[in-house]
């Protein structure tokens, strides 16, 4: 066919063979991005992209290479994506790629289409002649398509076809579809000559189960995805296809004025692609990008710039923060995300909530196991980032060194972050369990946890809720030095892609307001569990009698009083099987009957985590406060320099941390430069979850507590990129993993205590997580059925 369209094929080099003006083929790891903006921007020499297939996933940043960041930042270009290519738009998007129900390998299917100008002149349905050659075994899951993309063709029948079964294509008896005034519509219903109604993807699948989704298109943006390969010479219609979309470049071309100037004209580019494009000398990047001067780079260096952007009172328009969890982070069991929540606000404490997802690209997953339970033994760090890929390393010197060196390499602008009530615009949040004591004085841990010894995201991406005034922001975090393109344009960044795209769901949401479900009755992730008669409800099962656990307080009086401590906190745990509880619905309960100002819920799907946190404020008295500030000076005097100090204040052991804000002077150090990793290690444990003093208190109870403490009792908070941090103490709070859910309760045990009264506390303490687990279990378990427990909490 006749096309004068200059064609600029990235990822797998596949020909689009029929084109008189031959594609210019890139490997998806030959260009950087500054390539690829200087030819599509600054020299105009190409109309358009194909991103073809390939192997691997889109997740994968070798698979697909510069695909992703075309996608996200060429929203002015057309650009058809093939397999890959097809998965790559779902994925920038936000779509799950998902196995197919078969791994398809050289077979043909018949596709049924919704009549957009991909598919002009090409009949649509069963028998109608329209026959694709497939090869995936991967696909987009229709089900996680966001608004932006809609679903334009998918398989018409279960039935595969070979090479050899395929004929002609008989076009008599279907009907030819497609138009161009439906080329550029943003309403799906638009794209169909079917009264006005799209076909339903998910009822579809419910209905018959082959509906596999084949093509997919952007609402506003000229980019296309199949997931069938058009170029294969069995493909039926696929020269067609490739016709559309030369129309389609041209006639977006004729509304974009950057595309009607292009500078190559001559049809013989074999010699300029092999003289110039693909042997051209890569652009360095330049010092300063934008209005700012940016830092010099050192090697593994980034230097991050915060964009954001607020909602004046908003938060009482759309009924409560768990609305916008709901809407924003709440779909598919709201996997790998977080949400600090200040569920109390009462006297003015924990004004603030931060909330997020699986980010951008510079989000990541960082899960550590301590090598051994003994000091300095360092452990094993794993770290899975956006795109899937897993990388695991051994740390010789620990988990908070090397989160310290993490931050240490961030450098940031001031003024990004002017004017922003708060203290976290993104970085890393997650927790730190009670067994990483030993990266912080403690000698040994009598027990190896069953939960990760830390657990951190790397949110470049959130939402904060001011609960004072309504007002809720939008953050996103780039890397300066990875995303410039030399004139300092990120409109089409991924993060200023993101930021948009936020905030026109909550704007959204806010129109939507009166069918907004308020105060925990909103159905989240519309998961739902059948109550089997098969399977037995149980109960929550103490560790220790309390017969053991009294003897164990006695045996706190008995250290005390030989001078070996002035208070031990002493816990224990309990726990149960929960195989299909609803974790998320959990936390929602939990929050809505137990509200507190520094409750968290955090959840790391690759470890089948959730934590369900109602972390309140102390109600210890000031004198304990002014215990823990001297036990710091102690400890912090290893640490810092001759001088004046600024001290970290303890508020409360279940408060937060606030190093930067809370601060009381202490002669004889200085702490200017301590970090806040440095300040971590001489408050972590909380001091009234051990003892005074601190390093002792650890040792006795290690004697006496059977088995590990876990993430109870360790901290939940943020870390931000700006080194500032924020961290609560972990009490209250279910823990679920791996089918089990377990809750910690103890209490500090002084000269005067008596023993039944703390066996009591303790089983006050845990009273609020226990009935929420066992309310929540009802709509699981038959609940004419029990089994019989030793000791049990009611």
């Amino acid at each position: 066919m006749a096309c004068d369209c200059h064609c600029f094929c990235s990822t797998f080099p596949w020909p689009v063979f029929f084109f008189p003006v031959p594609p210019v083929v890139v490997r998806n790891d030959e260009w950087t991005w500054r390539d690829v903006y200087r030819w599509v921007y600054k020299e105009r020499a190409f109309d358009n992209i194909v991103i073809s297939p390939g192997p691997g996933s889109p997740a994968c940043p070798s698979d697909i290479g510069i695909g992703l960041r075309i996608l996200c930042e060429c929203g002015d270009i057309p650009i058809l994506g093939v397999c890959l290519g097809h998965q790559a738009l779902g994925f920038v998007h936000g779509a799950k790629i998902v196995h197919a129900p078969e791994a398809i390998h050289g077979r043909l299917s018949e596709l049924e289409h919704n009549g957009c100008y991909l598919f002009n002149h090409i009949p649509s349905g069963i028998n109608s002649g329209f026959k694709v050659v497939r090869y995936h075994s991967l696909v987009i899951e229709p089900d996680s398509l966001s608004e932006d993309l809609i679903s334009i063709a998918w398989t018409a029948s279960p039935k595969m076809l070979s090479f050899l079964e395929s004929d002609k294509p008989d076009i008599t008896s279907s009907t030819l579809w497609g138009s161009l005034d439906n080329l550029f519509v943003t309403n799906q219903s638009e794209c169909s000559t079917t009264g006005g109604k799209m076909p339903s993807i998910n009822d579809a699948s419910e209905l018959d189960g082959y509906r596999v989704l084949m093509g997919v298109r952007h609402s506003t943006r000229p980019h296309y995805g199949v997931q069938f390969h058009p170029e294969s010479v069995a493909t039926h219609y696929g020269r067609q296809i490739f016709q559309n979309f030369k129309k389609i470049t041209t006639d977006f071309g004729l509304q974009t004025p950057l595309l009607q100037e292009r500078k190559i004209s001559s049809p013989d580019l074999k010699n300029f692609v092999a003289n110039d494009l693909l042997h051209s000398a890569r652009l360095k990047l330049w010092d300063s990008v934008g209005p700012c001067a940016l830092p010099k780079r050192s090697s593994g260096d980034k230097c991050l710039r915060l964009q954001w952007k607020k909602i004046d009172n908003f938060l009482n328009r759309i009924g409560g923060s768990e609305n916008i969890f709901s809407v924003l982070f709440g779909h598919h069991s709201a996997e790998d995300t977080f949400w600090l929540d200040s569920s109390s606000v009462d006297q003015n404490r924990a004004r603030f909530s931060f909330m997020g997802g699986k980010g951008g690209p510079l989000w990541k997953q960082m899960t550590f196991h301590l090598a051994s339970q003994r000091a300095n033994c360092g452990g094993n760090l794993t770290i899975r980032d956006a795109y899937g890929c897993t990388v695991r390393n051994f740390l010789k010197d620990g988990f908070l060194d090397f989160l310290d060196k993490e931050m240490q390499s961030i450098q940031y602008i001031e003024k990004d972050y002017e004017g922003l009530p708060f203290d976290f615009h993104g970085g890393f949040v997650g927790y730190i369990g009670y067994g990483l004591k030993v990266e912080c004085d403690a000698s040994s841990n009598s027990a190896k946890s069953s939960t990760p010894d830390a657990c951190f995201f790397f949110a470049d991406n959130l939402v904060v809720v001011d609960h004072n005034n309504g007002d809720v922001y939008i953050l996103s975090l780039h890397d300066e030095y990875s995303s410039g393109n030399g004139d300092g344009d990120y409109q089409n960044s991924i993060h200023s892609l993101w930021l948009a795209n936020t905030e026109k769901k909550l704007l959204r949401m806010d129109a939507m307001a009166p069918r907004l479900s308020i105060n925990g009755n909103s159905s989240i992730n519309g998961n739902s569990f059948t109550i089997s008669s098969s399977v037995n409800k149980q109960r929550f099962v103490i560790e220790k009698s309390k017969d053991e656990y009294i003897r164990d307080v006695q045996s706190c009086l008995d250290y005390i009083r030989d001078g070996e401590s002035y208070e031990l906190c002493l816990t224990t745990q309990m726990k149960r099987r929960m195989d299909y509880m609803d974790a998320l619905k959990l936390y929602l309960k939990l929050r809505k009957q137990n509200p507190a100002p520094y409750a968290a819920w955090l959840n790391f799907s690759s470890e089948n985590l959730s934590i369900c946190c109602s972390s309140p404020e102390s109600e210890k008295d000031q004198a304990e406060n002014l215990m823990i500030v001297d036990l710091l000076r102690n400890d912090l005097g290893k640490v810092c320099e001759p001088g004046s100090v600024h001290v970290p204040r303890l508020m409360d052991v279940e408060s937060y941390k606030t190093v930067h804000t809370m601060v009381s002077t202490i002669r004889g150090t200085k702490m200017s430069d301590l970090s806040p990793v440095d300040c971590v290690k001489a408050a972590f444990p909380g001091g009234s979850m051990t003892g005074a003093p601190k390093v002792r208190s650890m040792e006795i109870l290690d004697s006496l507590e059977t088995s590990p403490r876990g993430i109870y009792s360790g901290s939940v908070g943020f870390f931000s990129y700006n080194k500032t941090f924020d961290l609560n103490i972990v009490i209250r709070t279910v823990v679920l993993h791996n089918g089990e859910a377990s809750i910690g309760a103890g209490g500090a045990i002084v000269a005067l205590s008596d023993p039944e009264a703390e066996y009591n506390e303790m089983l006050l303490k845990a009273k609020a997580p226990t009935k929420v687990v066992e309310e929540c279990s009802q709509q699981i378990y038959n609940p004419d059925r029990s089994d019989s427990m030793q000791t049990t909490v009611s």
